[in-house]
């Protein structure tokens, strides 16, 4: 089956609800009410916008031709210019019976369609009196009519009174299949412009999902909002609007990811439908990229798949690509998109060894191929609602998560955490445990893990004890990741471009939109993102800041300064910050191109020499004075004595040659503060001498 998964959005009570649209942008439903109002809700916060009664404006802005077409009870269709001040151009006339449904054809905006009570659908030319031809087959009046918007077919479908659907081929006038299955009047028929997937509704309360290439009855939705009379769904989006006697819902229906997968070697494939289409970044040669904005790809079909893609996703190594959906996966070659293997699975995860790999074929079955043979299988034992690929086989199940061992699956560790993503970095030291409310960064201990395997010491019930070492929690919802180096690179749930390493995080940028990482490429010093629409984006992020960062979080700093020369001078006071929050400030120091910052470092430091130059090449009083502070605390009163000359401070001197006992100091100073006209330094200053001022 197609295993689509469908979730309520919005729940919307109100009078009959009679049509139903999707804002293109904007998170929108509009309904028009039986009574003859119209209203507006946002599905994002469940508010409704907009409710008047008879809003033309709205209605109007529903139909997006140049021409409008009407219906009526008097038999005709008549079609209306409004750049032409709304002026009736033509009169369509043929149907002996009510007409209730124009739909205009999608790939021939001058071929509309007609259904009506007459049991006939009509198939008309703008311009042209008669119908091109008229579809005869129920035995009822027809209600609802829709074009199908894909290339491959030339199909229309209706839905009539004698309670069946029926798919059209208005090239070749013949009827190419009959749905059966609902049990009043069908009310509304609707193919889904990028789901393989019809939808029908009826006075019966409920709206069916048919495959729309098997025709198989895939799902019965009922709400128990008595009868259905309208469905929409839209390009790009997995919303449904459904429209029934006490109100409107919108409805999630698949998967939010769009089938699309990165190679290392910067090779994208995508589906479109059924449809593989692959680009390559390497055609694009030299040409300037600037970030956030499209690549111009140049697009090679590949072919068709089989079945509908859910799920394409590269093997590690690049050779391979899997699609999944309709309950099957199947392996192609990447180059030429040949059949490698197939069977039947839920969901299908690679092993770090590109010849591994695992299916889940049913709730507590899991299996696992070696070089497209099965090499072992096994039951869980607290069931299996989802797995996970990378160095171990993580399965979840409703106690938590659970990670396997690909050669013996046996129980590594069990966690009481339930997932939403989970990866694994190049070299399987690291792992991102992603939740719904935030997201967990470990260290996998593999060699204590495969000792206490082997020794059988230190098992309990959960598996290795120490397994795994928790590293942090961020606070964040994780959309998609990758890991380069020691670096997470992840999209937020605020469409924020970010990255965590060490404790820190850093933004890349922010997204106007979901988008969706496809993967880092070294050589280019670039970030690869690609959305709903196949759009592929990319954003510089250096690959020696990266090394650098990660030769840090390993100790390595003889590796870091190998790499830091390859880092601009504009990037080297992020590292400096990045080494500061580390702890490593003397590193930090040698790095930063910021002087504040370097005289920061410098004063925390105790560095005298590196802070004295500092201050001398700034000229600033603050940092003479901040200066002199320290030399106070480390006795070294010369340097506080001329840092505080620097600074003119004679308040601050006055205070050093009293506490130091120095009658000289106090001397010179009284000297110098009754020339400047500081009186109140130079009272003080003759007092303690002794002295009268007017000596």
């Amino acid at each position: 089956p197609l295993r689509l998964d469908i979730k309520r959005k919005l729940t919307a009570r109100s009078d009959r609800v009679k049509s139903v649209d999707l804002h293109p942008t904007e998170p929108w439903m509009v309904a028009s009410l039986y009574s003859g109002s119209v209203v507006v809700w946002n599905h994002e916060n469940q508010v409704t916008i907009r409710g008047s009664s008879n809003d033309v404006c709205v209605c109007v802005c529903l139909c997006v031709f140049l021409v409008c077409v009407f219906l009526s009870d008097d038999m005709t269709i008549k079609l209306w210019d409004w750049d032409r001040k709304w002026t009736c151009s033509q009169v369509f006339e043929g149907h002996t019976h009510y007409v209730m449904q124009v739909v205009f054809n999608p790939k021939d905006n001058n071929q509309f369609a007609s259904g009506s009570l007459d049991r006939t659908i009509k198939v008309w030319q703008l311009g042209s009196k008669a119908p091109n031809f008229t579809l005869e087959g129920h035995e009822k009046g027809v209600n609802c009519i829709d074009y199908y918007s894909g290339g491959d077919k030339p199909y229309l479908i209706s839905g009539a009174d004698d309670r069946l659907v029926k798919i059209w081929d208005y090239q070749n006038k013949t009827c190419v299949q009959t749905l059966e299955g609902h049990a009043q009047n069908v009310t509304c028929v609707h193919f889904h412009p990028d789901l393989p997937i019809i939808l029908t509704g009826s006075e019966d309360g409920t709206v069916r999902v048919w495959h729309s290439s098997t025709y198989r009855l895939e799902n019965t939705l009922n709400y128990g909002m008595e009868r259905s009379w309208c469905v929409t769904g839209q390009r790009g989006s997995n919303s449904v609007a459904l429209g029934y006697d006490e109100g409107s819902i919108i409805i999630k229906m698949g998967r939010e990811e769009p089938a699309i997968s990165m190679d290392a070697s910067g090779k994208i494939m995508w589906a479109r439908h059924s449809e593989v289409q692959q680009a390559n970044l390497k055609a694009m040669g030299d040409a300037e990229v600037s970030d956030g904005e499209r690549l111009s790809l140049a697009v090679k079909d590949m072919g068709s798949c089989e079945i509908y893609p859910q799920m394409l996703q590269h093997s590690p190594n690049g050779r391979f690509v899997v699609v999944c959906g309709d309950g099957e996966y199947i392996i192609y070659t990447a180059m030429a998109l040949r059949n490698k293997s197939f069977g039947p699975a839920h969901e299908f995860v690679w092993a770090h060894d590109s010849s591994e790999y695992a299916i889940r074929e049913s709730n507590n079955l899991i299996r696992i191929f070696k070089n497209f043979k099965e090499k072992k299988n096994f039951k869980p034992d607290f069931g299996a609602e989802g797995i996970y690929g990378g160095f171990l086989l993580g399965v979840r199940s409703v106690s938590g998560l659970a990670f396997f061992d690909w050669d013996s699956a046996e129980l590594v560790h069990r966690i009481e955490i339930q997932p939403k993503h989970i990866v694994w970095s190049d070299s399987g030291e690291l792992l991102c445990i992603a939740t719904e409310e935030s997201f967990f960064v470990l260290r996998y201990l593999a060699e204590k893990a495969s000792a206490a395997l082997e020794s059988r010491q230190g098992l309990t019930e959960d598996g290795v004890e120490d397994a795994f070492e928790v590293l942090g929690e961020i606070q964040e919802v994780v959309k998609t990741g990758t890991w380069v180096g020691d670096c997470f690179i992840y999209t937020n749930s605020v469409n924020r471009l970010n990255y965590y390493v060490g404790g820190e995080i850093v933004t890349v940028a922010h997204l106007d939109r979901m988008m969706y990482l496809l993967g880092y490429i070294p050589k280019d010093n670039r970030l690869y993102l690609g959305d709903k629409d196949l759009t592929v984006i990319s954003y510089s992020l250096l690959v020696s800041v990266l090394e650098y960062q990660t030769a840090v979080m390993r100790r390595d700093f003889s590796m870091a300064d190998r790499v830091l020369p390859a880092i601009p001078k504009e990037q080297r006071i992020r590292v400096a910050h990045f080494l500061e929050k580390q702890g490593f400030r003397q590193q930090a120091l040698a790095v930063s191109t910021d002087p504040e910052h370097r005289f920061e470092l410098a004063l925390q430091l105790g560095e005298m020499t590196i802070a004295h130059q500092l201050a001398t090449e700034a000229e600033s009083e603050q940092k003479w004075k901040q200066l002199a502070e320290l030399a106070t605390a480390k006795s070294q009163f010369g340097l506080a004595q001329e840092c505080l000359h620097h600074a003119q401070d004679f308040g601050g001197l006055l205070l050093l040659a009293t506490a130091s006992g120095n009658s000289d100091m106090v001397g010179k100073l009284a000297k110098g503060a009754e020339e400047k006209g500081l009186t109140n330094v130079a009272f003080l200053t003759f007092f303690l001498q002794g002295k009268s001022v007017f000596e």
